[in-house]
């Protein structure tokens, strides 16, 4: 990518105004996307993301350039201009750069470059026949196959030169169901840090007749009653209240300026003894997996509760400094264009000790969310609300009948307080996670779990 002592001048040129950290991050990343409505092929763009950000800390104070003119001259003259933001004194400090070897515990078997259009766009027919031809109700399907070949490298002041290259397969399934004037719809979107073995992997047509089922199932039920009353959460994409809720809660980005609920509580209880969750980027080959991070720190697991516990944090290295701590192998950004600051990865509650059966057997009246959906979250407050896309009454330990447009209303904290059952299913679900550095790639998480009490806005009163 970048000669030794091209790197070398252009660190030397960010800290020439008395700048303590100086940082270049390059990227080199080709992207396919297509889509297909209805069984035919609407778009098929592919397209290549190349450029370089240079970061500069002076104290707890960062300034961010990036250019994709990847010439010394030009990043000579962007480092020298950002470092016009920090003045000062030059510290003299020396930038002895050494190559890190970083374990690759993501392997990639066949490189989506190397597959064809026509192979790519057979597997999506796959999912769209699947899916339409599971009911007569079933009146649209969006099919968007996405992959991303990223390579990146990464020097810093402090000696650091090391490079990565990061593989991303992903199939999104949306399928509508139609019922006269009502419509719903369910979205199923498998993905892997792989390449296009994943289709070797997972049931294509499974997972597309399982997102039919849920749109035909909720254009067919009734509303979802309100009130509080306890809601079981099922496993996989049921962790993204975790994600949202509390997760953001747990980056630096906000604990470091304390503006989280969660500032300043390192070993106080935040949550039911029934909870530990992590924060795990080294999984092998998991959605949210990365060999280092977007400083180049080695990625790993972390422990963010433990027995109800709150443990650690999820911290990058600029807010490392605000907080006296190290980094966790936590900083992300979607690309060049942005400065990285802490993201989770591969974020989930762990599994425990009840069963799935178990949960709705001993429970007597609740929603159960077996899908939840998207919502808003305010990290400050931990005040969320959800929608739950496809859900069913409990009643007297048995799953009944299928109700839609529910939402569920709380804080974070008070939801981890409450969970009173967590079973042993642990499974993940893939997304996008939006942040200040950008949108990424993050896998949520957990086995089914039962809250006490849960504010549920619906229809019609609980029954």
């Amino acid at each position: 990518m970048l000669s030794e002592q091209v790197v070398t001048d252009v660190l030397w040129a960010a800290l020439s105004t008395g700048g303590d950290f100086a940082e270049i991050f390059m990227e080199d990343t080709f992207n396919t996307q297509i889509r297909m409505l209805d069984g035919a092929v609407e778009e098929a763009v592919s397209g290549r993301d190349y450029g370089v950000g240079i970061r500069i800390f002076q104290g707890l104070r960062s300034v961010y350039a990036y250019t994709n003119d990847t010439s010394r001259e030009s990043l000579m003259k962007a480092a020298r201009e950002a470092a016009a933001a920090l003045p000062g004194a030059p510290a003299g400090k020396t930038v002895v750069l050494a190559r890190l070897a970083v374990e690759k515990f993501n392997p990639v078997r066949l490189e989506p470059r190397q597959v064809t259009h026509l192979d790519k766009v057979e597997v999506m027919k796959q999912a769209h026949s699947a899916a339409a031809g599971f009911h007569e109700q079933i009146s649209q399907v969006a099919i968007v196959y996405t992959d991303v070949d990223q390579s990146v490298f990464i020097a810093n002041s402090e000696g650091l030169m090391v490079d990565d290259r990061r593989v991303r397969t992903r199939l999104g399934i949306n399928a509508v169901a139609t019922k006269g004037a009502e419509k719903q719809s369910a979205f199923r979107g498998p993905g892997r840090h792989m390449g296009f073995e994943l289709f070797e992997k997972i049931d294509v047509g499974e997972i597309a007749r399982d997102a039919a089922h849920s749109a035909v199932t909720m254009v067919n039920a009734d509303y979802a009653p309100s009130g509080k009353y306890p809601v079981i959460i099922d496993n996989e994409f049921g962790g993204v209240i975790f994600h949202e809720a509390c997760g953001h809660s747990l980056e630096a980005t906000s604990v470091a300026k304390g503006v989280s609920e969660f500032s300043g509580k390192l070993g106080e209880r935040i949550a039911s003894e029934l909870v530990t969750a992590v924060d795990d980027g080294s999984i092998p080959n998991a959605w949210g997996s990365q060999n280092i991070d977007d400083e180049g720190t080695k990625t790993r697991r972390n422990v963010l509760i433990e027995n109800g516990i709150l443990k650690g944090y999820m911290i990058d290295k600029l807010n490392a400094r605000r907080m006296g701590m190290e980094p966790t192998g936590n900083a992300r950004r979607q690309s060049y264009k942005f400065a990285p600051t802490s993201r989770m990865t591969n974020t989930f509650i762990c599994a425990g000790d009840s069963t799935r059966d178990e949960i709705i057997a001993n429970t007597e009246y609740a929603l159960y969310a077996k899908r939840m959906g998207g919502g808003s979250v305010n990290p400050a407050t931990g005040e969320f609300n959800f929608a739950v896309s496809e859900g069913y009454i409990v009643r007297g330990g048995k799953i009944e009948e299928p109700v839609r447009g529910a939402t569920l209303i709380g804080r974070g904290s008070e939801i981890l307080q409450q969970i009173d059952m967590v079973a042993s299913n642990l499974a993940t679900g893939q997304g996008m996670c939006g942040s200040v550095s950008g949108s990424i790639p993050a896998d949520v998480g957990q086995p089914t779990i039962r809250v006490k009490e849960i504010t549920v806005g619906g229809r019609k009163g609980a029954n």
